[in-house]
């Protein structure tokens, strides 16, 4: 099996719905957009943060980025 995405936006949200992630035991890889440009002297304006985790592991946290949308819904 792949990754799928789990999110894309910002990296203060990003890390939020990471950490909530990885408590309930799934790894999550995290693919920084804005990092990579300012790295490379492009900037970041309009970039985001994707997180991936295992197909494998989507029903271990299902619920969990659910609630997550649910509660930020307005701020995603």
């Amino acid at each position: 099996m792949g990754l799928i995405n789990i999110f894309s936006g910002s990296e203060i949200m990003a890390l939020r719905l990471r950490s909530e992630v990885e408590n309930e035991g799934v790894s999550v890889l995290v693919r920084d957009h804005i990092q990579s440009a300012t790295l490379g002297g492009f900037g970041s304006a309009g970039l985001t943060v994707d997180l991936y985790i295992e197909e494998t592991d989507y029903e271990l946290v299902e619920e969990t980025i659910d609630e997550f949308r649910h509660r930020f819904q307005d701020d995603l």
